[in-house]
């Protein structure tokens, strides 16, 4: 099978397309011809290798997984024993940030992970870009407890998280603000934000409003700009680490005082995630928005491309025609 494959942290130029074994089906697993994958952050991420903590999960030295590609959408071709949820032929859309394997023709992912049957009348390339995004959404707000109601502000609401959290957000009965550059004002508020804000004319941490929770889903305020927008024990959650990994720091220390607070979740894959976001795919009420595809032997490109920070919700790999 064709692959795309990194054997050495680095840049995108040391991503190689070559012929790659398939993988082998264990018990409880499944074989997915793969027809769709994204390159997002978490990608580019592994791929460098920055920063540093990722690789205690990637290898400490050199990748443990050479394919990347968390997210995926294909037709499964083969089940393992024991698999009763899903069946040969199904079009299926999942996650896999432990494994990856995306970036590949054929990838295997046990029935119990983030996989799901792809909605009637959504393509693969639809499909493949679900759940990444999405899910650091999903676990932003469940931490922050949002509620139908509140005011909640997203910074950078045009990325693969944020355009998410803002669908997420309203469909949930929240009232959102969200901000982004001038020529994306009419796609954020085609995802349902009540108020959109041009970073470029208007410095969001200026607003009058009062928030309850302020989501940074691209990291590049602080808590320390974004307190004052905040009510008495509203929260400040952040999708990045931040200047000297103080959003981790802040989110032990500001509970103690009992006022306004930072909140850091560690995500947490469950397949119930994935079997959510089918529901809202399928209603019309959540799509993951894209900004351009690339066939698989131009995925240095797609690498470069979003490494560069300026991608407009979701990047997909075609690893085959549909």
């Amino acid at each position: 099978m064709k692959a795309a494959v990194y054997r050495h942290y680095g840049p995108p130029s040391f991503v190689h397309v070559e012929e790659a074994s398939p993988p082998v089906p264990n018990a409880g697993d499944l074989l997915v011809r793969v027809f769709a994958s994204t390159v997002n952050r978490t990608d580019c991420g592994f791929l460098s290798g920055k920063p540093l903590v990722v690789r205690l999960f990637s290898g400490l030295r050199a990748p443990r997984a050479t394919i990347l590609g968390c997210e995926f959408a294909g037709e499964i071709m083969g089940v393992g024993t024991g698999v009763s949820a899903f069946a040969v032929g199904q079009r299926v859309f999942g996650y896999n940030g432990v494994k990856f394997g995306g970036h590949a023709e054929y990838l295997t992912i046990a029935e119990t992970g983030l996989v799901a049957e792809i909605p009637a009348g959504t393509s693969y390339e639809q499909a493949a870009p679900i759940i990444e995004g999405a899910h650091y959404a999903l676990n932003m707000i469940r931490a922050a407890r949002v509620a139908a109601g509140q005011n909640v502000l997203v910074n950078s609401g045009t990325g693969g998280i944020g355009s998410a959290a803002v669908q997420l957000l309203v469909q949930l009965g929240a009232r959102v603000t969200a901000v982004c550059a001038t020529a994306h004002l009419a796609l954020v508020e085609s995802l349902g934000a009540e108020r959109v804000v041009d970073y470029r004319r208007e410095d969001f941490t200026g607003l009058d409003n009062e928030f309850n929770v302020v989501l940074d889903a691209v990291g590049k305020s602080s808590f320390g700009r974004c307190r004052r927008l905040l009510v008495p024990g509203g929260i400040y959650v952040s999708s990045e680490l931040g200047t000297l990994w103080q959003n981790p720091v802040l989110a032990l220390t500001t509970p103690l005082l009992r006022r306004k607070r930072v909140l850091f979740p560690i995500p947490r894959d469950t397949r119930e995630d994935a079997l959510f976001l089918q529901g809202l795919v399928a209603s019309g009420e959540f799509r993951p928005v894209i900004d351009r595809s690339y066939p698989l032997e131009q995925i240095r490109e797609a690498y470069e491309y979003v490494a560069a920070g300026q991608k407009i919700g979701n990047v997909v790999i075609r690893m085959r025609e549909e």
